[in-house]
């Protein structure tokens, strides 16, 4: 029985469906939409009834039919499609009609769910196979026009006429659609080529046109409302990337640069539309990269890291409650089948399926998972799924969130049948209860941490006292500043944001301080620990999901109060973003920071899960992303298991990540609104724009708080418009997407921004363009570019961007730093500019009658050497042309030693003053302390930079 409000409300809408019935003529209500079958509908979806009104006539008209009471099994929407879109040539109307027909059929598919006239495989099946239609139907009205203008693709080798492949990927893939599902497509083609003709452009560029068309046909909202929401991430390289790849190339990215998260998004993958036989070879080909011949175990590992993303990502966005990722979740029912998939499904070809359920009993015909844990698992996949079902059908949205409001969850658990929402979230915990357990025995494959022991009887007390905290106590526990130190906690016990919080957060404080103070009693520097761990504490006592995480992972705790006593910049980046705290879970990722190639990927996975037009959340997912690799870099730093080149190279690498997925990010919005570029010869742009580092990214030598030198260049036609629904010109849209680039890196947001961005060494400095072509850089750097540019060049190398672009910027750098010079101007002009560095940024400058030695600008410092390296490539690399290959000073040096242009000896020694200055910036960086240090040190460093100065320049 329903409760009074919500009988209300269907009682009203059942009225308002019967006027609109009345109104459109229909003069006897079909018995399909009779009060008993209509008033499940009506509860269940707000977006059902709104068609229901608005197409009365074509609704009753299905009900007459006897479309509601039977299953459409395949192939009926092949058939159904055609003949509804048969004979439009209008764009707008093919939209229309398609949307509308769509919109009919949803409502017929939740009828029959809440009905339950049909079985959970029966309703995906359809969804799926509409789906499937629905592209085919798009490809079929998209290429007309286009054969018109541009003829038939043609493959170079065969000589045959190509078709689009277009495999699914995920539940559309596995045929399991749910009901405001989005669909993960990859597009793809057998053989390059080009099209026959009358204006004739590559296969290549047929295929991103039509794939263009279909999105915009299907994924387009108008006033009808959409088809299919169209994700094409899963494409090698993701967003940014070319929308369509040739067999070959799809071929060679797996075999090269295939992760292990792309392995388990191909157990799914099926060709849905276009050719499905060249789909199904193309398939056939990357099997090998998705089932390996042999039992591969690496995959847990694999699997274990990704559901920990998605942990963190629930914790950080408070999703506890959703149904697909939360714990226990449809995600995770997932992860258990397809970890067998992925380690045992190269021996066990019963296991290279698609659906999940088959998947679950061949589990248990190779006795790899007993029949009640299958049972177990089953039904909590089918209850998940109708939770699902009914969450999205309520205003057709693609969510798997539990409603937060009362009125919201009455709803909900009246429309899956259930007296209130109590009984209904009671039956859904038991169900995720069971998929935890078996998610934790199958997936996680954990080593136990000890278990959180009860705190020594003396840092309870001192906590949980009622009187004020004992300085007796806490000299006893070992801290020296015993009464500072009590003062200090004193301080948060008796604060008003203790007094504020709500039970629950106080019983799990009052749990995880007394472990707090034991661990930091028993670190040496325990008086400083606690000074730099307590703004930590006060910054998660609103969200003490982070308290309880580090009481069940004591060693985190322990890594926690390590780094902050060693670094009070650690301490303040975990203070200001407790999201960090996740990266101390595990030692080993830790203190062993990923290679470029793993943060490239590892960027991607985390993007690949926010919404295309989410631009705030892609930030956020960026600058957590910098904050928690800069995090590891700083913490194998301070452990000493990363020598100074190793962590100028890992945050280098961590920005170029950045940068290279900015550009992407950036790429994608431009191309969205307004078409591609065009190169000079006329052909559409794919790329055609690089970001060159200069300064210390350039010369892979970032430190902890660098900002970013950038300089981007492109190569189109400036005055040529892009091919997009909003023309402008090649020069503008380069414009345009360089500020998107320095808005998403230079933004303020919750998480802070990116980077700082210096563009003051491009072309003409702040008064240039911001983007400009690779002609006008050639013209200027021969040609009008200052000594102090091509100093600056010395250390610029691509960083993102178009690598073709990239090798002809580095062909220009080499030319410019190889010209022949006048040593004796060249002398005269380097000496000038270091002078008036010196006259406006050396300590005495700053602060005249200064005692300390700045380590970059004073006499004998970082810019000494970094001088002298430059003036060495721009006297020497006409006669050495080897000398303009590197960008980083270690590696010139050790060319000018090569060169015979320096002593070896010499080579070496400016080598290790130049890397023991930057190790103490970097340590006086994680100390928040600017790089300056006493007169008294590096004093025998400073005498050799300044004598081999004085060399060089022939100065007596």
């Amino acid at each position: 029985m329903l409760d009074a409000a919500l009988e209300g409300l269907v009682t009203k809408k059942a009225a308002d469906c019967r006027a609109a019935l009345t109104a459109a003529g229909v003069a006897v209500i079909p018995s399909a939409l009779a009060d008993d079958r209509l008033g499940p509908l009506l509860l269940a979806s707000e977006f059902c009834t709104d068609v229901l009104c608005r197409f009365p006539a074509e609704c009753a008209a299905m009900a007459i039919a006897g479309e509601f009471d039977r299953p459409n099994t395949r192939p009926y929407y092949a058939a159904a499609l055609a003949a509804e879109l048969a004979e439009i040539a209008d764009e707008t109307q093919w939209m229309q009609r398609i949307r509308r027909y769509r919109n009919r059929q949803m409502l017929r598919w939740v009828y029959r769910d809440v009905n339950g006239l049909c079985s959970l495989e029966e309703l995906t099946d359809e969804l799926s196979e509409f789906a499937e239609a629905a592209v085919d139907a798009a490809i079929a009205f998209a290429e007309d026009p286009l054969k018109q203008r541009h003829g038939e693709p043609v493959g170079e080798d065969s000589g045959q006429i190509q078709r689009m492949v277009v495999l699914g990927m995920g539940k559309l893939g596995a045929q399991e659609l749910n009901l405001s599902s989005d669909i993960d497509l990859i597009f793809s083609y057998a053989e390059p080529g080009e099209t026959n003709g009358k204006f004739c452009i590559s296969n290549q560029e047929y295929f991103i046109k039509l794939g263009q068309a279909v999105i915009r046909l299907l994924d387009q909202v108008t006033a009808d409302g959409f088809v299919f929401r169209i994700d094409m991430r899963l494409r090698p390289w993701g967003d940014g990337s070319a929308l369509a790849l040739s067999f070959t190339a799809m071929e060679r990215y797996y075999e090269q640069h295939g992760r292990e998260w792309e392995r388990y998004a191909f157990i799914k993958a099926l060709p849905i539309a276009g050719d499905l036989a060249g789909g199904e070879e193309l398939l056939a080909t990357l099997r090998p990269f998705v089932y390996r011949r042999y039992i591969d175990f690496s995959a847990f590992a694999a699997l274990r890291e990704m559901k920990g993303m998605i942990e963190r990502e629930v914790r950080r966005k408070d999703m506890a409650d959703n149904v697909k990722l939360g714990s226990g979740g449809i995600r995770d029912v997932e992860f258990i089948a397809q970890a067998f998939q992925l380690i045992r499904g190269g021996v066990h070809k019963a296991l290279q399926q698609r659906p999940l359920l088959p998947v679950m009993n061949v589990l248990v015909d190779l006795g790899l998972l007993p029949a009640a844990v299958r049972d177990d698992l089953a039904a909590a996949y089918r209850f998940l799924r109708q939770v699902e079902h009914r969450i999205q059908a309520l205003h057709d949205h693609q969510t798997q969130l539990l409603p937060l409001d009362p009125a919201g969850q009455a709803r909900l658990a009246a429309s899956l049948g259930f007296a209130g929402w109590a009984d209904f979230y009671a039956a859904l915990e038991r169900h995720r209860d069971k998929v935890r357990e078996q998610f934790r025995l199958v997936v996680v494959e954990r080593v136990e941490a000890k278990a959180a022991t009860p705190a020594s009887d003396k840092a309870r007390a001192l906590w949980l006292d009622s009187c004020d905290v004992s300085p007796e106590v806490m000299a006893e526990l070992g801290f020296k500043q015993a009464a500072e130190s009590a003062e200090r906690l004193q301080a948060l016990r008796t604060g008003r944001a203790l007094r504020t919080l709500p039970l629950l957060s106080r019983e799990r404080l009052d749990q995880f301080m007394p472990l707090l103070i034991e661990e930091i009693s028993a670190h040496a520097e325990s008086d400083l620990a606690l000074t730099r761990c307590l703004p930590l504490v006060e910054s998660v006592l609103r969200r003490t999901s982070y308290l309880v995480m580090l009481l069940e992972n004591p060693a985190a705790l322990q890594r926690m109060v390590t780094l902050c006593a060693a670094s009070p910049w650690i301490a303040d980046e975990l203070a200001r973003y407790p999201v960090l705290l996740d990266e101390l879970l595990n030692a080993e990722t830790l203190y062993t920071p990923p290679q470029k190639e793993q943060l490239l990927s590892e960027l991607r996975q985390q993007l690949l899960r926010v919404p295309h037009d989410d631009v705030e959340e892609q930030m956020r997912v960026l600058r957590i992303f910098k904050k928690s690799h800069v995090l590891r870099v700083a913490a194998s730093d301070l452990q000493g298991t990363l020598p100074l080149m190793k962590v100028s190279d890992y945050l280098s690498w961590i920005a170029e990540a950045v940068l290279e997925s900015v550009v992407g990010l950036s790429w994608q919005q431009m191309t969205a609104r307004y078409g591609f570029p065009r190169r000079a010869d006329g052909s559409l742009s794919t790329g055609d724009f690089m970001v060159a580092g200069y300064g210390k990214l350039g010369g892979i030598e970032l430190g902890y708080g660098s900002d970013l030198d950038l300089v981007f260049v492109h190569n189109v036609a400036n005055d040529d418009d892009t091919d997009g629904p909003k023309p402008i010109s090649g020069g503008e849209f380069y414009a345009r997407m360089a500020q998107k680039i320095i808005s998403l890196l230079t933004t303020s947001t919750s998480a802070g921004q990116l980077y700082e961005v210096d563009m003051r060494l491009r072309p003409s400095g702040n008064s240039g363009m911001l983007v400009s072509s690779l002609k006008a850089q050639e013209e200027y750097q021969l040609h009008h570019a200052w000594t102090w540019e091509h100093q600056a060049l010395v250390r610029a190398r691509l960083v993102a961007g178009d690598e073709a672009l990239g090798r002809l910027f580095d062909d220009l750098r080499r030319r410019v730093l190889c010209q022949p010079r006048d040593l004796a101007k060249l002398r005269a002009e380097v000496l000038e500019m270091r002078q008036k560095m010196r006259d406006h940024l050396s300590s005495t400058a700053k602060n005249p009658g200064s005692h300390v030695f700045d380590l970059k600008h004073d006499a004998g410092g970082i810019v000494d050497i970094e001088f002298m390296v430059q003036y060495g490539v721009l006297a020497w690399a006409n006669t050495y042309p080897e000398l303009a290959r590197y960008s980083d000073n270690v590696r010139i040096l050790d060319g000018f030693a090569a060169c015979g242009c320096m002593p070896a000896d010499l080579a070496v020694r400016l080598k290790e003053a130049y890397l023991a200055f930057r190790a103490q910036s970097h340590r006086l960086a994680l100390a928040q302390q600017p790089a300056r240090v006493a007169p008294t040190e590096f004093v025998e460093i400073r005498a050799l930079v300044q004598q081999c100065w004085n060399n060089l320049f022939e100065i007596v």
